[in-house]
Parts: structure tokens; C-alpha cells; sequence
């Protein structure tokens, strides 16, 4: 035989050299949960090492990631049934507790890299991504909140806005508001590819931000599409997006390829709240090795073609040197 491709796996080292795909600190973005309150840590049930921490404890996490080299953060509030209505006034109130903490993260850390979540549903009374009447999700009238919510995130300081609505035409809307504010040099992440996904449950938990009633199937994506994730990626392109994000990603590594395949623009993936807790749950049983299902998760999503991760597996991989 010539050709005898096991010559390039026969040491480590030689592995190494001709190894095609590298997962880096600066490939991950770490979703962070936050709570009102001082000293708050709390953990969440069905998230085994996943936290929500009051802005204080925020903080001193963000100072401990940032020593391991992961220096990119989104953000995700869990919001007091109180504070909310059908409007998610709370998304742009001044003093909220969400805003407070965008400006307490680039005032104690302008280096680090803040993604903010746009989207009304953990504001919303009705627990959607849309203003409801009459038990529709209203499309063209939710936009001016997801504006407002866009531009309050911008004058706090966020780095990178990602609506996560999947409301049409938001990004342009958005777009607009922000370069007719000044603030041209805020990118945009756009969810456009968001399947109505059976593996959210665990990130609702964490915020209690469930619908209220019905589910989001008139505006998140259905998981039997692929080319229709197409029309949505070229759609945000074309509004002015920056990045181009699927959610789910390990279920939907072929949409991550098929729009990494059809835009010059970066891709990104969510690595979402289920796909942690279920290999989780078969590490903690001992049915699965966990540093190398995590590593291999991670390595198949940047390997399809995202060049940013959005994973709650972010700092345990740097924390345990694992990449």
C-alpha cells in the first residue's frame, strides 16, 4: 500500500501537527446569568456548575475567567415577576437591574468583551420575545421595544448587541437606532437561525422566562428546516449584521455548515442550556468520559464552521486545561 494514512496518528505529537481544527479561549463566548441582591451566588438545578450571581459576584467571576483567558461574556438577567409587563418597560429603565450591570462590567473590566441579549421575554408578563394581542405575537410593534432595549445596552457600553427575538427585520431596525445614535462601532450578533428547540428548558429555569401560554413556533425556526435558515442568514446580512448565529448547535451542525458555506461574514453557534445538562448528567452517572465528550462537542461545532461559541462549558475547559 502507498498510501497509509494511520502514518499521521502514530504518535502525539505527529497528531498535533497535521490536527485541522483548534478550539481556543478565543473561540468562547461564557453565557452568565445575573440576580438583583448583594452576595448572591445561586446555583441552577439543572445546570450542575452554572450560576446566578448578583452584580457583585458577577464581577469577581468575570475577574476569575478573565485570568484563564476567556476575556467574552454574554449576559442573561433573571428578572423579578414583579418588574414585569406586556411592554418589558424593565428592558430600558435606566437604573434596571440588567443595565446596571453592562455598566459595572466595562467600568471595572473595559477590556473584556460584553454581549447583550435583545429580546422581551425576560421582561415580558407574557413570557414571549413579541408584544402579544389577542394571543398573536406582534411583529412590526415589538421592534421599537427591541430598539429601545438595543440602544440602552449601547450607552451602557455593550461591545456586541445580539437579538435573539427572531422578530423580521429586527436587525435592520436595530441597525438604525444605533448608527442614529452614534453608535456605528456596535456590532451586531444576530440570532438568525433559532430553532424552536427542545433544548431550552434548563436556560428558562434559570431565568423563569417560560411562555406564559402557547410556545414560540410563529417565530422561531422549525428543526425539520435547513435552507430556510439560508433566508433568514442572507436577510440579516443584508440589514447589516456582523455575525450570523445558530441556536441549537450540536443539533444543528449542518446549518452551521451550510451558512458558514454561504456568507464571508462570521459564524457563531450557541452551545445551548440542554446540550450542557444532558452531557452533564451522563458524566456525573460515569457513562460518559467528560473532558473528552466536552472537547469533542466543542471541537464538531467549531469544526462545522463556527468561529465563536457560545458555551456554559467555557471556563470549566480552560479552568482544567482541557483544550
Amino acid at each position: 500500500m502507498l498510501q497509509r494514512p494511520r502514518r499521521n496518528r502514530k504518535s502525539e505529537v505527529i497528531r498535533q501537527m497535521v490536527q485541522e481544527t483548534h478550539v481556543s479561549a478565543a473561540n468562547l463566548i461564557f453565557p452568565l446569568f445575573i440576580v438583583d441582591g448583594t452576595f448572591q451566588k445561586t446555583e441552577v438545578a439543572s445546570m450542575p456548575g452554572i450560576f446566578r450571581y448578583s452584580i457583585d459576584n458577577l464581577l469577581r467571576e468575570i475577574e476569575s475567567c478573565m485570568k484563564l483567558g476567556l476575556n467574552s461574556f454574554d449576559l442573561f438577567p433573571n428578572i423579578d415577576d414583579s418588574l414585569k409587563d406586556t411592554m418589558a418597560t424593565e428592558s430600558h429603565r435606566e437604573e434596571s437591574l440588567y443595565l446596571r450591570a453592562i455598566r459595572e462590567v466595562k467600568k471595572n473590566f473595559p477590556e473584556a468583551c460584553v454581549v447583550t441579549d435583545v429580546a422581551m421575554d425576560p421582561y415580558s408578563s407574557d413570557g414571549h420575545d413579541g408584544i402579544v394581542k389577542n394571543g398573536e405575537i406582534l411583529n412590526d410593534e415589538t421592534l421599537e421595544v427591541l430598539g429601545k432595549m438595543a440602544l440602552a445596552h449601547a450607552q451602557c457600553g455593550a461591545d456586541i448587541i445580539a437579538p435573539s427575538d427572531m422578530m423580521d427585520g429586527r436587525v435592520g431596525y436595530i441597525r438604525r437606532v444605533l448608527d442614529e445614535n452614534g453608535f456605528t462601532d456596535v456590532s451586531i450578533m444576530s440570532y438568525s437561525a433559532k430553532y424552536a428547540s427542545a433544548f431550552y428548558g434548563p436556560f428558562r429555569d434559570a431565568l423563569n422566562s417560560a411562555p406564559k401560554f402557547g410556545d414560540k413556533k410563529t417565530y422561531q425556526m422549525n428543526p425539520a428546516n435547513q435552507r430556510e435558515a439560508l433566508i433568514e442568514a442572507n436577510l440579516d446580512e443584508l440589514e447589516g449584521a456582523d455575525f450570523l448565529m445558530v441556536k441549537p448547535a450540536l443539533a444543528y451542525l449542518d446549518v452551521i455548515k451550510l451558512i458558514k458555506d454561504n456568507t464571508e461574514l462570521p459564524v457563531a453557534a450557541y452551545n445551548v442550556s440542554g446540550e450542557y445538562a444532558m452531557l452533564k448528567a451522563a458524566a456525573q452517572r460515569g457513562w460518559l468520559n467528560e473532558q473528552r465528550a466536552t472537547t469533542e462537542v466543542l471541537t464538531s461545532i467549531r469544526r462545522a464552521g463556527a468561529t465563536a461559541i457560545l458555551t456554559y462549558h467555557a471556563k470549566e475547559v480552560l479552568e482544567n486545561k482541557w483544550l
